[in-house]
C-alpha cells in the first residue's frame, strides 16, 4: 500500500470490477460521500439496512497451534454471531481479527471490506438472510464507491459457504 493508502485499495477495487465484468455479473456502481459505517452508507445509497453486506474478518483458534481466518458477511441490520463461527470450525477461541490483519487479508481498509475473499487464507462465509433479496449493497474497497450486486450472480461467482452466522 502506498503511504496515502490508495494503491492496494484501487487494485482491489479494479480486481473486483474485472472479475464481475469477466463473469457477466449484474451490478451497478454507486458513487457517494466517503462513508464506511453501514447505517450511514446505507442511507446515502437509499436502501434498508437488511440489504447491506456487513463484512468482518474473524480469527478462530483451533487447538493451540492452528488458527483460521473467516470473512463473515451478514445483513447490515444484524451482528455477527462469533460463537456460531467458532462452532463451524470446532474452534476453541474466536475474535475479530486485528485491524492490521483484517486490512492485509481483505486488501482494503476497514469499512470497505468486500464480500469476496481474494486471499487464499480467508474462507468466505455468508449468512443466508443477506441473499434473500434480488440484490444487495456493499462498499467496493473504497469509502466513496459502492456496488449493488445481484445476489444470484454473487453466489455463482464468489461461491460462499452459506451458514447462519448472524444474530439480531
Amino acid at each position: 500500500m502506498t503511504t496515502d493508502g490508495t494503491s492496494v485499495v484501487n487494485d482491489t477495487y479494479e480486481k473486483l470490477l474485472a472479475l464481475l465484468d469477466e463473469r457477466g455479473a449484474a451490478y451497478r456502481v454507486i458513487e457517494h460521500a466517503p462513508e464506511g459505517a453501514t447505517e450511514a452508507v446505507s442511507a446515502l445509497r437509499g436502501h434498508t439496512l437488511d440489504r447491506a453486506a456487513k463484512c468482518i474478518i474473524a480469527m478462530v483458534k483451533i487447538g493451540k497451534k492452528e488458527k483460521r481466518f473467516a470473512l463473515v458477511v451478514v445483513p447490515g441490520d444484524r451482528r455477527i454471531d462469533l460463537n456460531a463461527v467458532k462452532a463451524l470450525y470446532g474452534g476453541t477461541y474466536v475474535s475479530f481479527a486485528s485491524p492490521e490483519i483484517a486490512e492485509e487479508l481483505a486488501g482494503s481498509p476497514s469499512g470497505t471490506i468486500l464480500p469476496f475473499a481474494f486471499d487464499e487464507r480467508l474462507e468466505l462465509i455468508v449468512d443466508p438472510d443477506l441473499l434473500v433479496h434480488p440484490e444487495f449493497f456493499f462498499n467496493a474497497a473504497r469509502l466513496d464507491r459502492s456496488l449493488a450486486l445481484s445476489a444470484e450472480d454473487y453466489r455463482t461467482i464468489a461461491e460462499p459457504r452459506v451458514e447462519r452466522v448472524s444474530t439480531v
